[in-house]
């Protein structure tokens, strides 16, 4: 059975504005649409905290271009992109997204991948931002369904966050997380569904997953080194949604 998010009734959101934490993966990438479907307004907001795939910060603009050029729908409300400096978490970070280094599962059950405080940051500055900006709404791609055992990819710490943020600025701040409880299967499905075919192929095309930064090699999910774990979960994904549809 499906657990595609259930759509939000549209005067709940009528002049509401959203920024959307875009990484410039296949997962950000379906947080906004979905957050173009619903939002009056939307703006975006990347990190460069030195990760090895930083790759993915060129895809971010070339996403951009193409949502606008492909969903006129959606032009008129996608607004500023800002792109913050988080060097100082890849100088602290001695992990697998921010150095040279092999992946693997490390003595605490958690891959190397993880860097820690990663999502707490982002979306502590996302907050920031957004209040200078005027959203109350937040978007991220965390899930805890298809996911490498981050904690901070969890729900119940982003619902803490809402409390916490909410309280520290004085003001409401909503946490969406549409992909929290989905596969990546239905991710795929969720896209199709905000964008038709049409979305899949921009996300397959022009998106970017791998760890290791690979764009040379093009497969039918997209680009990367297809061994890494982000290219192993988006791989199988696709295969999954492929098969469903048959």
């Amino acid at each position: 059975m499906s657990t595609l998010p259930k759509d939000t009734p549209p005067q709940a959101n009528s002049g509401r504005k959203a920024l959307v934490l875009f990484s410039g993966g296949q997962d950000s990438t379906t947080c906004l649409a979905w957050a173009l479907e619903r939002y009056a307004a939307v703006e975006t907001l990347g990190f460069d905290y030195g990760q090895r795939h930083l790759v993915e910060l060129e895809c971010r603009q070339d996403v951009l271009r193409e949502l606008k050029a492909r969903f006129p729908q959606w032009a008129g409300k996608l607004g500023d992109d800002h792109l913050l400096d988080l060097s100082l978490l890849g100088q602290i970070s001695e992990t697998a997204l921010t150095s040279e280094r092999a992946i693997e599962m490390q003595a605490n059950g958690l891959p190397n991948t993880f860097v820690p405080g990663r999502n707490l940051l982002f979306l502590s500055f996302a907050a920031t931002l957004a209040y200078r900006r005027g959203a109350s709404v937040l978007v991220g791609g965390m899930c805890e369904t298809d996911y490498s055992g981050y904690p901070d990819c969890r729900d119940n710490t982003i619902k803490a966050l809402q409390v916490a943020l909410s309280l520290g600025l004085d003001t409401p701040m909503t946490l969406e997380t549409p992909l929290m409880f989905i596969t990546k299967a239905e991710t795929w499905a969720l896209s199709e569904q905000l964008g038709g075919p049409a979305l899949n192929e921009l996300i397959v095309e022009h998106t970017h997953t791998c760890y290791l930064g690979e764009r040379k090699t093009r497969h039918a999910w997209g680009y990367g080194c297809g061994n890494c774990p982000a290219c192993e979960l988006r791989a199988r994904g696709f295969a999954e949604f492929m098969q469903g549809k048959k």
